[in-house]
This record gives structure tokens, C-alpha cells and sequence, in this order.
């Protein structure tokens, strides 16, 4: 095992895990204390897409997004003011380019909620610089793999590669009222994607025709940052470090990659 930082594929759930994370957040600390000392993270966050290619924030202080709305009043008083990286933007633009990828530097970007939330709880005291990546629009699981393959040399040079959405996201059946256990579909999606996952990743790209799969992933902006992080590890197995729901079909499962 080297001492290169894992890659990780993490749900970020509801905004309001920012206040009350419990049991994720309590998880996600944790395994700060496992991670070697890192120069910068690279995030991609199902909430940023991006009409032509790739798109990295080049901010040297991102300002914290608040893009959600209908949520308690003090989580729009939140800020992650962890500092950007223009130099590691540029790489990122760099290594994109060299794999035939269009990309370029957005320098107005800031952090939304899918990097954010989860960097609150995994790296509270926001000093490691933070590097937003877009989702391209026109995209598909095997071209994100392949760009998360040209991403990975940033592991040796430090850079924590993270992918942030959900397993099972559909905002349409949620139980806002009560944490219930998740409908058959959800569970049965979760499990076909878990069992790919850890022994055969490239597996799991064939996602639509798992059981559940049109209910569990209405739309694929919460699972694609799943592919890029896949890349970035060389297809290593993934290994869970959180497992949970939230609003009853909302998946929290939080998974690592730690190739050699």
C-alpha cells in the first residue's frame, strides 16, 4: 500500500447533513484521521455541469454556494472558506488535454453543496486548497472513466481525487417525514452496484440494467461523478466506509478506492 491518498466516492445526501450529519459525519471524521497528508483535493460534484467539456474551478478563494433552497435558515449562514489552487487547476486542465478531453479553467467558480458538506465533516478546518470539476453534459460512463484514468498521476503528487453524489438519488421518492427503511428498488439497485463494485467495477458501467434502475437513478448527474472516481483508481474494488439512507431512499453509502 502507498502512501498516495485513496480516492473516494462520497454521498453528500440533503444540506442538512451539514448541521446534523450523525453517524455519516461522525464516519467521515474518522477517516480524516486515516488520510496521509495531502496538498489539495480534487472534487467532482454532480452539482456542476457544464454545457461543452470539463470545466475546473481556478479560483484562489472560492466562495462558498448555497445552491439549494427551502432549507433551515442557518445553513445559508455556513461557509467552507478553504483557499483554491489556480496552479493545480491548471494541471488538471493539462492532464485533461493531454487524454483528448476538452477543458478549461473556470476561475469564477466556487464550492456548491456537493463539495462543501462533505469537506465540512472530512476536512472541518478547511486549510487543504479545494479544486471543483465540472460534469460535461454530453457524457457517458466510459469517457469519465477514461478522464479519471488521466487524472490519476495527481495521487502521487498528493491530491485526494473525490467524487461526490449518490448511489440511489431520486428526489421524487423520498419520505421527507420519516426515515423509513428504502423501498425494494433502492435496496436491490445498492446491491447489484455493491456487488459490481467489489469485484468487477467495470461491471457496474451496464447500471441501466440493474433491477430498480430507472426508479433508483431518474437522472445520472449523482452516479456519473462515481465513473470519474472509478478511473482515477484503476479500477480498483471499491470498499464501503459508510452504509445508511436518509429520507428513506436516499443513499448514503460512502465508498473508498485504495489502489497500490
Amino acid at each position: 500500500m502507498s502512501g498516495w491518498p485513496p480516492v473516494l466516492f462520497l454521498a453528500h445526501g440533503a444540506p442538512t447533513l451539514a448541521l446534523d450529519g450523525g453517524a455519516w459525519a461522525e464516519q467521515l471524521a474518522r477517516l480524516s484521521l486515516q488520510l496521509p497528508p495531502l496538498k489539495a483535493v480534487l472534487v467532482c460534484s454532480a452539482h456542476w455541469e457544464t454545457q461543452e467539456g470539463f470545466r475546473v474551478g481556478g479560483a484562489a478563494q472560492p466562495r462558498t454556494l448555497h445552491d439549494f433552497g427551502g432549507f433551515p435558515e442557518p445553513l445559508y449562514s455556513l461557509r467552507y472558506p478553504a483557499p483554491g489552487s489556480p496552479e493545480l487547476a491548471s494541471r488538471v486542465v493539462s492532464l485533461l488535454g493531454e487524454a483528448g478531453f476538452e477543458a478549461a479553467v473556470g476561475a469564477d467558480r466556487g464550492l456548491d453543496h456537493g463539495v462543501w458538506v462533505p469537506l465540512l465533516h472530512l476536512l472541518p478546518e478547511a486549510r487543504i486548497p479545494v479544486v471543483p470539476l465540472s460534469l460535461p453534459r454530453l457524457r457517458e460512463p466510459g469517457s469519465l472513466w477514461e478522464a479519471g484514468r488521466a487524472l490519476a498521476p495527481l495521487r502521487e503528487e498528493g491530491v485526494l481525487i473525490l467524487g461526490s453524489g449518490g448511489l440511489v438519488h431520486n428526489l421524487g421518492q423520498l419520505d421527507w417525514a420519516d426515515a423509513s427503511a428504502p423501498e425494494p428498488w433502492a435496496q436491490a439497485f445498492e446491491t447489484w452496484m455493491l456487488e459490481r463494485l467489489a469485484e468487477a467495477p467495470a461491471q457496474a458501467m451496464d447500471w441501466t440494467h440493474a433491477p430498480g434502475a430507472a426508479t433508483a437513478v431518474p437522472t445520472s448527474e449523482h452516479l456519473d461523478p462515481l465513473w470519474l472516481a472509478l478511473g482515477a483508481a484503476g479500477g480498483a474494488p471499491a470498499q464501503t466506509f459508510f452504509a445508511g439512507w436518509q429520507f428513506g431512499n436516499l443513499s448514503l453509502r460512502c465508498l473508498s478506492f485504495a489502489p497500490g
